[in-house]
Parts: C-alpha cells; structure tokens; sequence
C-alpha cells in the first residue's frame, strides 16, 4: 500500500494509568466506554445491560453509584462484570469509599465537590488500597461557582482552570493514577478546552461530548467533536455521550475510531447512497448486512456499490466487493480482484458466507502467527 501521510495521526504523548486490566494513555489503544441507565441497585437488570454492551466491544462501563445500596450491589455487579468498571460518585465521598471496597477499577470524582481535604485524602487512600485509578471529570454544566464568578460564564479557560486544582488535590496526596475530562454540549467549548489541556499536561483524556443528544443528532455532534480531537491525536478513551441505550453509544464509538483508521473492530462497509443507476436495492441490502454481520469482530472491509460507476473502484480497496450489474447479474470482487457473479435473490446469504469465510481465514492466519512467534 503506498504511503498516506495526509492520514497519518500522531497521537499526543500522554502518560498511561490502568483502568482494571485495561491500559489508558501512552500508548495504548484508545478504549470505548459507555454507562449503564438502569438502577444499580437492581443488580440483575444492571448485570444484563452491561452483557449487552460488553458483546458489542464495550472496553470500559461506568456505573453510577448515588446511594450506599447502589454501592452494595456494585459487588455483585463488579464480580459479574467482564469489563473493568468505573464507579460513578458525586458529592458522598463515602461512596467512593464503598465503590472502592467493592470492586470498582476507577472511581469518577471531581475532587472539588466530594467536600474537604481530608475527605479527598481518605478517597485516595481507598483509592490506593484498592489499586483504583480516579477520573476527575470536570463539566461545564458544573462548575465551580469561583470560576463562575472569574470568567462569568462556562470557557475553555474556566473548564481547564478547573482541571488542574483538582489534578493538584491528587498530586499533592502522591496519587498520580488519574485521567481527565473537560465535557461540554457545546462542541467548540468541548474541543478549545480539550486541546488547552492537551497542550499544557501529559494527563491521559478521557474525551466526550456531553448530552450530546439522541442517536442520530447525538451521533453526528460526538463524531464531529471527537472526530476533530482524535484527528489532531488527542485522546486516550472515548464515551459517546447519547440520549439511547448504553449499547448504541459503543457502536458509534467504534465507528468514529472505525472511520478515522485508528481503531478496527468488525466489518467496515463501504456503500453508496443509490441512485437510479442501481443494479439491486443498495439501501434494503446494507440495512440488512448490517445485522447479519454484526456477529463478526474480525476487522475487515466490505464494499456495496450499486452499479460500475464508482463500484470497481471501491471494490479494489476491500476485502469483498459487490458491484451491481444488469438484468440481476452481480459482480463479486475479493481482495480487490474480480472473481464471480451472483444473482439477485442470493446476495446478502452469499455475501454473509464469504465475510465469514474471510474472517475465518484471517483469524486462523492470526493463531499461525501467534504459534510461530510462541515457538
């Protein structure tokens, strides 16, 4: 493949913490998290939510723990759990206490608000004890009232001022296992203060748009945020911050990392919009593709072009190609070489067999490998 170096990105040096198993910063994957929205205290209800969003790749879940019986059944829920997860606290700094002493990987806090310094100091040592890291998450929708009152509104400046006090009430208790997040709704707030804090600490970032809104909006308002954050190499995890199910959040996170060429997870199809020039219904076909492979983690690409316009082309760039043809005659491409046809009625089994075909194929190339480098 020639060099692209219009579509390099060069990640921002940061350095790593643990979240559980799972590494954040440096140079570690970027991980995809969302949030459970049942009540934690109904730990079976809660256990089922986040099994639907660990089988959709989710790499860290966020719990919110408000009450001590919340944070009694985070035990249970953390002992069921595949993923690591952080524990959500606001203002009852002994509930992060609880969280900790019951399995939490990370505890999400703003230092400012769990109340005095001593109360901070007994959250890290908790912290400590129980190999927790801690998210200072930082809002503009809940600021400081002293930087209300400094800047007289939510800025780059007041989010970002926010961040280093709290990092400073860590550091200055040892405790250097922290990540940050400087959230707004407004996306060029979001950005501005992401990249201040980018430019001016080696903190890992945990990046998202907050409220960001339902599926569709929502969806396009993150991936135009992050996109341009992840572009410019900062960020080291991701929440999708939407107005629908945990499950869905994780499936746009990946997309975004999918689009950017950062991280690859499943099938990416390239398909056109159709138009009249379409050999077989493009959109009724893709829909269904999309379910039937959604089983597939292997990371490979798949294109679905209506008709020989643009389809040979694309075709040539993906592991599978679909290009319509005439009189219900379908040309099959793979690995960018035209290979045999396929009618109508038979497109989406066919094209489900080879993605599993190849997927199968490359998983076994990956277990040779693995063998070979073990022997």
């Amino acid at each position: 493949m020639s060099v692209r170096p219009w579509r390099d990105i060069h990640r921002r040096p940061s350095r790593q913490i643990m979240v559980g198993r799972v590494p954040v910063g440096g140079d570690a994957p970027i991980s995809v998290q969302t949030m459970t929205n049942t009540p934690t205290e109904d730990a079976a209800a809660t256990i089922d939510q986040i099994r639907r969003c660990e089988e959709v790749g989710a790499d860290i879940i966020r719990v919110s723990c408000p009450t001590e019986a919340a944070t009694a059944a985070f035990r249970q829920i953390a002992r069921a759990a595949r993923v690591p997860l952080v524990a959500d606290i606001h203002f009852h700094y002994r509930r992060a206490l609880e969280a900790a002493d019951a399995g939490a990987a990370c505890l999400r806090i703003n230092p400012g608000n769990i109340g005095s310094r001593e109360r901070v100091r007994e959250v890290v040592r908790a912290a400590k004890a129980n190999g927790c890291s801690i998210r200072i998450g930082v809002n503009a929708g809940s600021l400081e009232r002293h930087l209300l009152e400094k800047y007289g509104e939510p800025c780059p400046d007041a989010l970002v001022e926010s961040a280093f006090e709290h990092a400073k009430l860590l550091e200055d208790e040892d405790f250097h296992q922290f990540k940050i997040s400087v959230k707004a709704s407004d996306v060029f707030l979001a950005v501005a203060a992401y990249n201040d804090l980018a430019a001016r600490s080696d903190y890992p970032l945990h990046l998202g748009i907050t409220e960001a809104g339902g599926l569709i909006g929502g969806t396009v308002k993150s991936s135009i945020g992050l996109g341009m954050l992840l572009w410019a190499g900062v960020g080291d995890t991701i929440r999708v911050s939407l107005s629908a199910e945990p499950e869905e959040e994780v499936k746009v996170g990946f997309h975004i990392l999918k689009s950017l060429g950062i991280r690859a997870r499943g099938v990416r199809i390239v398909s056109c919009p159709s138009c009249a020039r379409q050999g077989f219904d493009v959109i009724r076909t893709v829909e269904v593709l999309e379910q039937r492979l959604a089983h597939i983690t292997t990371p490979l690409s798949l294109s679905v072009l209506g008709c020989v316009v643009n389809g040979p082309g694309e075709a040539r760039e993906t592991d599978i190609g679909l290009t319509g043809g005439g009189n219900g005659r379908h040309m099959i491409y793979l690995s960018g070489v035209t290979d045999h046809h396929v009618q109508d009625a038979d497109i989406v089994d066919h094209i489900v067999k080879l993605v599993e075909a190849k997927a199968a194929e490359i998983e076994a190339a990956k277990a040779a490998d693995h063998a070979a480098r073990a022997a």
